[in-house]
């Protein structure tokens, strides 16, 4: 049965714990209510209000002295346990401990109960309870000594003479500590075997100090009161009131110490209410204000727990509550100064104004409420983007809008407190502020390019109102909103022009701390090197066009694996899967997030498989879809039969017209690059270029991999196709594919027609024919409407290409359709993303030219240096 119910115990022992935990709340509670009953509240504030400043500092910091040696007794109980505590730990709980008891008592069942709960940590129950066993023998040994001190002082030297007849009461608490210390060194038990001199020396000192310091504070507080009286004469009196509260066994021998007092001090010519106001002020220098901090640490070391607990969920709610509640107040205090300076008539008469201007900044001048309306603002942004260096500037300005804003007489303490816990939730909220530097999204620009651009617009157009035309303002507004004066509006548009160096400063400071993988400079050579060792993918070739970087991730500082990105505006668009070792997917993915997110960067992944995307959503991402990708199998691929009877007549047509494929390796000889430069031109007809996720027409480029090309029956090419090798031979595609106005129609079906065969006869599974954007995207009624919004944006944002005819023309060749998606940070703006997607694929790069060396030349060509074909 004892071992069923020891079972049931140990099952639910942190119910039991958490029970602890509760019923300990539900103590403090119910402490603090009879300490409020005892202690009248009146009396008290007229005894404090007969005291100096320096003095009620005196008695604050003596009260917080004398509580310190107890702490002796928690630095001494872990010398008996096994585990290893912190100093800083054995303070917070000996201060909780010691308070805790002081104000309950409790026999020491309260002690015992809170030390065995912080100091089990590491030991077994038994060896908890023998040390917490032998403190407690030694937790009275201090009193005891002082009796033997009064019972001297009463008898030896005839100080305190009234309290002689207490001598019963002295000498039973004087026999204690001798009676303990021959028990414990006589004692040859188990039990005291590690009770050693030294420290039974350490218990005996630390218990004198807590019952001196304890004595020597009250005495202290009489001193302070100036009473005509003998001060070494109440120490006897004490000594014999605090044997009578440890027998009374009540909470910090509340009612039984205090009647003693008063009857001890009224035979030395204490009034009564002199003596109640000396306990009054007893108690709440030595007991409820210590007790105050330790219910801090108690409710520190509780959340600790819970937070342990709950995987430290709760302090991270609590510190984005508290850093979003900074952000919010920022904004909104910046918001209400400008208001008030640029039409103060109005808002002033507005009820709802009129009810938060209690909780907002206040300055002396028009033109200081706009210069620091903008600095809360400016630096509210930072805070808000997490960005680590605001931290101190957002302080320093905080702390000098309140110190300005409280220099006002009268001014409500509610604000002044409101803006304490301002102050006090940045401090807490100081870690979530990890970023290294900002990076304005489009949606923060919009919002604060708005206040500033209306409030000028504002200002402006009122500034002109006011003016005197013809001795009559203008009619359209009415004279609430009109300024004063020039001279005020001009005053007021200064502070506009210096708000706007001021927020550009910031930017700056706050947008400088970028990290060094974002400045790395264009590196060819590590990307061939993963490529050859590791294979590349359907996107891979794109690397060489050198509108993109690279993001290399490394394992014991080889690289592995690299991701190509563009930044535009706070986001990393990632152009396809990444590119190397996939072994390493998931921890170079995590790093990456890691690295942007340290950044203020947020990626978006462009043209992903369906796999990826997956893990991307189990990493925080939505997504949508963005077309379908279509392959060639190339092992079915053949042009006999009635299906390739329009291919095969067009491949006999452009035999008998005398047209000849060809592969062009490179590099490219100037007068091959001169007729590709000129098809291009012609392909173009003065339209832009795209990049980013296409290739455009550029020398080092297309010298990256041999260039498939039709040649007319005079020698003249008149269309081409770059190749875009994988580093594998399993699949392989092209980019970019071109022909003159002269070239004959289906000259570039002729031209895949010969790139399958060949591709074919060297041993390639399929072939990649690249995207159909929006192929089945966002076409259902069903549809969300961000993604039927986005469809519209990516269409027409293409320059109004026809989609359906080209999947359409891809569909002759395509046996399998893969689709491909865009995967972006949930609650994160789509439309946005699309659009500065858009920006990026629309705008062309200016890239330098690149030497590379001859030997260079040859890293994939090999993959498909393959025999012409006739």
């Amino acid at each position: 049965m004892g071992k069923g119910l020891w079972g049931q115990i140990q099952r639910h022992l942190t119910l039991i714990k958490g029970l602890f935990m509760f019923s300990i709340l539900i103590f403090i509670i119910q402490a603090v209510g009879r300490v409020a009953k005892e202690v009248n509240g009146q009396e008290l504030r007229a005894e404090l209000a007969t005291l100096s400043t320096g003095t009620l500092l005196l008695l604050l910091v003596c009260g917080f002295i004398a509580v310190l040696p107890m702490l002796v007794y928690d630095f001494t109980i872990v010398e008996f346990l096994p585990g290893k505590f912190s100093r800083g730990y054995i303070v917070r709980s000996g201060w909780t401990t010691n308070t805790f008891t002081n104000l309950a008592g409790m026999g020491g069942l309260l002690g015992a109960s809170l030390r065995a709960n912080f100091y089990a940590k590491a030991a077994t129950k038994k060896q908890v309870v023998y040390a917490i066993s032998k403190i407690a023998l030694f937790l009275l040994a201090g009193l005891s000594l002082s009796c033997w001190v009064a019972l001297i002082m009463l008898f030896g030297f005839d100080v305190g003479q009234p309290f002689r007849g207490y001598w019963i009461w002295l000498l039973g608490g004087g026999l204690y500590f001798p009676g303990i210390f021959i028990f414990t060194r006589l004692s040859n038990g188990e039990f005291f075997q590690d009770l050693t001199l030294r420290r039974e020396m350490k218990l005996i000192i630390g218990s004198s100090l807590e019952w001196g310091s304890c004595a020597l504070f009250f005495l202290l507080i009489g001193w302070t009161l100036g009473l005509p009286i003998s001060l070494a004469a109440v120490f006897p009196m004490f000594v014999v009131a605090s044997v009578a509260g440890v027998v009374s066994m009540i909470p910090g021998g509340l009612g039984s110490f205090d009647v003693f007092m008063i009857i001890g001090l009224g035979f030395l010519g204490v009034s009564r209410a002199d003596a109640t106001g000396w306990l009054l002020l007893y108690r709440l220098f030595y007991y409820l204000l210590p007790f105050a901090v330790g219910v801090g640490f108690f409710i520190h070391d509780v959340g600790h727990r819970v937070n342990h607990f709950l995987n430290g969920l709760p302090v991270a709610v609590f510190r984005r509550g508290a850093h979003l509640f900074v952000t919010t107040f920022m904004y909104f205090s910046g918001v209400m100064m400008l208001l008030f300076a640029t039409i103060p008539d109005v808002v002033l008469a507005n009820r709802l104004y009129m009810r938060l201007v209690p909780y907002m900044f206040y300055f002396l001048s028009q033109m200081s409420n706009i210069i620091m309306a903008f600095l809360l603002i400016g630096l509210a942004r930072g805070v808000g983007a997490r960005v680590k260096r605001v931290f101190w500037p957002t302080l320093v300005v905080l702390v000098v809008a309140i110190v300005i804003t409280l220099w006002r007489e009268n001014f409500p303490v509610g604000l002044a407190i409101l803006l304490g816990l301002v102050l006090a939730c940045l401090l807490f909220a100081r870690p979530e502020l990890y970023r290294t530097s900002l990076n304005y999204s489009w949606g923060g620009l919009l919002v604060d390019g708005s206040i500033y651009v209306g409030t000028f617009i504002l200002y402006t157009i009122l500034g002109i109102s006011s003016m005197h035309i013809g001795g009559h303002h203008h009619p359209f507004l009415p004279n609430s909103w009109l300024l004063p004066s020039t001279q005020v509006w001009l005053n007021g548009l200064g502070g506009l022009l210096v708000a706007l160096l001021i927020l550009i400063g910031i930017y700056r400071y706050l947008s400088s701390g970028r990290p060094k993988w974002l400045q790395e400079p264009y590196n060819a050579s590590r990307m061939r090197a993963i490529i050859a060792e590791f294979g590349g993918n359907e996107v891979s070739h794109l690397a060489f066009l050198r509108d993109k970087r690279a993001y290399f991730y490394q394992v014991e500082g080889k690289d592995q694996l690299f991701l190509l990105y563009r930044q535009e505006a706070d986001k990393l668009m990632v152009m396809g899967e990444p590119i190397g070792n996939q072994a390493v997917l998931e921890p170079a993915l995590k790093a990456f997030m890691h690295d942007a997110d340290q950044a203020g960067l947020r990626p978006v992944f462009y043209e992903i498989s369906e796999t990826l995307t997956l893990r991307l959503h189990e990493m925080g991402f939505d997504f949508i879809k963005v077309g379908e990708e279509g392959h060639v199998d190339l092992q079915t691929f053949k042009l006999s039969g009635k299906a390739r009877r329009g291919e095969r007549a067009l491949i006999n047509k452009f035999q008998r017209e005398g047209y000849q494929f060809d592969l062009l390796q490179p590099p490219l000889r100037d007068d091959q690059f001169n007729e590709l430069q000129e098809i291009s031109a012609s392909w173009l007809n003065d339209e832009t270029e795209k990049g980013f996720s296409m290739g455009f027409f550029d020398r080092d480029y297309l010298n990256e991999a041999p260039v498939a090309v039709m040649h007319d029956a005079q020698g003249k090419i008149v269309a081409f196709a770059n190749l875009m090798p994988t580093g594998e031979r399993t699949m392989t595609s092209i980019d970019l594919m071109r022909a003159s106005h002269d070239a004959p129609s289906g000259i570039m079906d002729g031209l895949f027609v010969y790139l399958f065969e060949t591709c074919r006869d060297q041993g390639y599974q399929s072939f990649n024919l690249g995207m159909a954007p929006l192929a089945n995207v966002g076409l259902s009624e069903f549809s969300f409407i961000e993604e039927r919004v986005a469809h519209l944006i990516y269409e027409y944002g293409y320059n109004f290409y026809s989609f359906q005819g080209l999947r359409a023309y891809k569909e002759k060749y395509v046996t399998d359709w893969q689709p491909k998606y865009l995967a972006y940070r949930k609650r994160q703006s789509l439309i946005f993303s699309m659009l500065q997607l858009l920006l990026i694929i629309n705008r062309r790069p200016n890239v330098t030219p690149q030497f590379v060396p001859k030997w260079l030349n040859g890293w994939l060509v090999d993959e498909v240096r393959w025999q012409n074909r006739e």
